[in-house]
């Protein structure tokens, strides 16, 4: 029985290179803390930890070795008898009621892993979710059926994968977003080193893995086990040490941690830090940034405002951009708040981007609306244009929610003409818009209804609607300049050439320096009418050249395939466009 705090640094369970671990927790309000498991047949007294006089307890205990199962047992004023509890800071824990830790280390062999970080203004993202996208014999997806679709996806084009949320829920279908444990990985996903055999993997066709975090509360499910009351202490009613007492800590999804208590602060951002360092990802998405910064989830709303949630924030994005700057840090905030993405230098919370909710109501309310003379133009060029901050890729871009788009175009008719006529002039604005693209799983081939994370993804529409596929495809290798022909769609620049209100058309121009290769010009027409020969103003006079024409009857048979053709400038040029059209033209 050990009675000597260990000297060994860090947090959770340590396995030593030669045997034995050591562990440590934090528990202010406990007496006495054991570390149960199967290397002492689960006793509550034969291993103890010491106190280091500051609410942490640790020990270095020789008989716990790797692989090892492991709870701790509490005792103290708060606490009737004895109270288990899991490791908080525990990287691998059963998925059963018992809540059972492993001791793990990192030995991963990361192989030749030479990947470098795309640059942002070439990111083309792809969301999915880890038990839906690829489930195989109704049984839910984990990270080798990804590994099985990694081929397919850099052929699709995109050189980046945001997953949902994989830290430790109950069940296997849940969307990720209420955990208990977030240094831990769901179990029926796969082990630790089954998700960086995935990133190996991925990196290794040149895809980087950004992945979900939730840090604006947790559970509610499963923290009975683990972060509420784990010493026993409370106040009216509430969660204990690891959360606000008062009327900050409720969310509506879940307890909200105590920003403000330097323990919680540190427990958040290592594990923000545990999967950019240990398990090499190449960014993080943060959910509901608003409600890290606001009680209720309000922009502009100071009586309510958390400030510890925002210096957590900014203390996170400093220490990305000190160690590890290539890597991303993007914020799902939906506020139209500039500030999110702003240094922290300048009292900004420092993310590189965040979700432009802005763009996405505005390109999306226009494409659903049934008839066209109800279409604004002027909706389309504001959401292109809107900026949050001096750089564009401050702003992510996307058009799906819950319900799909083509569902939303028309219910109940998502294989329509009509609905895949608007849906892939939508496909073409999000990719020719300065900003950062993302889709979700099966937007690249058509997949439609509200979207369940317990239905797993139908492939079966990739080869009902191959040519959608191919469309995507085209958009993303222009959008990342693969043909060496479109370098202004990865610029920062965007100038409208033409609004027409009542035709409902609208073109506009990209570039980074301009020039041959570099300026591109965008044609969208939001009407069911086509045009033989159209007249816009052009940048630069000479000739342009038709890259993409999503009217194109390799895209669908029943596409018009009205011919976009190359035109002269001067500085006016005709184009031909078909109904629900977007075409994309370079020198």
């Amino acid at each position: 029985m050990s009675t000597t705090p260990s000297s060994i640094p860090g947090m959770g369970a340590i396995p030593h290179s030669g045997g034995g671990t050591t562990f440590r927790v934090w528990l202010p309000n406990a007496s006495g803390v054991n570390v149960a498991g199967n290397f002492n047949d689960w006793s509550t007294t034969a291993h103890s930890l010491a106190s280091e006089g500051n609410g942490y307890w640790s020990s270095d205990i020789g008989d716990a070795n790797l692989g090892d199962r492991y709870r701790y047992v509490i005792r103290g004023p708060y606490i009737d008898g004895l109270q288990w509890r899991t490791d908080p800071y525990c990287k691998s824990v059963e998925n059963t009621d018992e809540g059972n830790g492993a001791i793990v280390a990192d030995t991963f062999n990361w192989a030749d892993d030479r990947f470098q970080m795309p640059p942002w203004n070439e990111l083309v993202i792809y969301e999915l979710h880890v038990a839906s996208f690829n489930g195989q014999n109704a049984q839910p997806g984990n990270f080798g059926s990804i590994i099985g679709k990694l081929d397919y996806l850099k052929d699709l084009g995109i050189n980046a994968i945001e997953i949902l949320p994989i830290q430790g829920f109950p069940g296997t279908y849940s969307l990720g977003y209420n955990p208990a444990l977030p240094f831990d990985i769901e179990s029926s996903y796969g082990s630790p080193d089954d998700f960086k055999t995935f990133i190996l993997a991925a990196h290794q066709r040149g895809i980087a893995v950004i992945l979900d975090v939730v840090l604006n509360h947790f559970g509610p499910d499963d923290l009975n086990t683990s972060l509420r009351r784990p010493d026993g202490w409370y106040v009216d009613n509430r969660d204990g040490i690891y959360f606000y007492s008062d009327w900050r800590e409720q969310t509506g999804f879940g307890p909200r941690p105590d920003y403000g208590r330097g323990e919680v602060r540190s427990f958040l951002k290592d594990s923000a830090m545990l999967w950019l360092d240990e398990y090499r990802v190449d960014g993080l998405r943060f959910d509901s940034t608003v409600n890290i910064r606001n009680v209720y989830g309000n922009n502009n709303d100071p009586a309510h405002d958390l400030p510890d949630g925002w210096s957590l924030m900014a203390w996170i994005n400093d220490e990305v951009d000190r160690s590890m700057p290539w890597k991303i840090t993007i914020a799902e905030d939906l506020q139209d708040n500039p500030w999110i993405t702003y240094p922290t230098g300048e009292e900004g919370a420092g993310f590189d981007s965040q979700w432009d909710a802005y763009y996405y109501w505005r390109i999306v309310d226009t494409v659903v609306v049934p008839r066209d003379q109800d279409r604004d133009m002027t909706q389309i060029a504001q959401a292109l244009t809107h900026s949050l901050g001096p750089d564009m890729c401050k702003r992510l871009l996307y058009f799906n929610n819950t319900v799909r788009l083509p569902d939303r175009i028309w219910q109940g008719h998502a294989d329509s003409w009509f609905v895949r006529k608007r849906y892939t002039l939508t496909a073409g604005v999000l990719c020719t818009s300065p900003g950062i693209p993302m889709i979700f799983q099966g937007d690249e081939f058509l997949t439609w209804g509200s979207w369940d994370p317990h239905t797993d993804l139908d492939w079966s529409q990739l080869q009902r609607f191959p040519g959608i596929y191919a469309l995507f495809r085209d958009l993303f290798r222009l959008r990342r300049n693969l043909g060496g022909n479109t370098g202004g769609l990865t610029g920062q620049h965007i100038a409208i050439l033409h609004i027409n209100n009542t035709d409902k058309l609208i073109a506009w121009h990209r570039w980074s320096e301009g020039g041959p290769g570099d300026d591109v010009v965008v044609v969208a027409n939001y009407a069911n009418t086509s045009y033989v020969s159209y007249a816009i103003p052009f940048p630069s006079p000479g000739t342009w050249y038709v890259r993409f024409n999503s009217d194109s009857s390799a895209y669908s048979p029943d596409f018009g395939n009205q011919p976009g053709y190359a035109t002269t400038a001067d500085p006016y040029g005709n184009v031909g466009i078909g109904p629900y059209t977007l075409l994309i033209l370079s020198q």
